[in-house]
């Protein structure tokens, strides 16, 4: 499965943008989906999950109420609407992809490049 991630760029605090992950080369609808991001001199951290039906979805307590995680089967694609951006929410995001619906890094097999998200205050 390759994955490409876009739709980052600079927002000011208070603004919104949408992520967007495409899938090719395997059975999208088949995979548990999420995203991570990692900030400068951090580690890469959990953001949102979502289940390969789209009905179940989990979120990093950073970013509960505002974030959302969505996927339509149907084009190969895993979304992440953010809302209410912060600046503390500047970071590269990554898609992933794997066979079990989870937080843990470590159950996702594919991953997308980053794609650069920067919230200025």
């Amino acid at each position: 499965v390759q994955l490409q991630a876009c739709g980052g760029g600079l927002v000011q605090a208070g603004g919104s943008l949408r992520l967007s992950c495409a899938a090719s080369g395997g059975a999208f609808s088949r995979h548990a989906m999420a995203w991570f991001r990692q900030a400068p001199g951090k580690e890469r951290d959990f953001v949102a999950a979502i289940t390969r039906s789209g009905v179940t979805t989990d979120y990093a307590d950073s970013v509960k109420g505002r974030f959302t995680i969505s996927r339509d089967n149907a084009k190969n694609t895993v979304y992440l609407q953010m809302n209410s951006l912060k600046p503390e929410d500047t970071a590269a995001y990554h898609c992933a992809a794997g066979p079990v619906f989870s937080a843990r890094q470590s159950t996702y097999a594919y991953w997308g490049q980053g794609t650069q998200v920067t919230v200025s205050s």
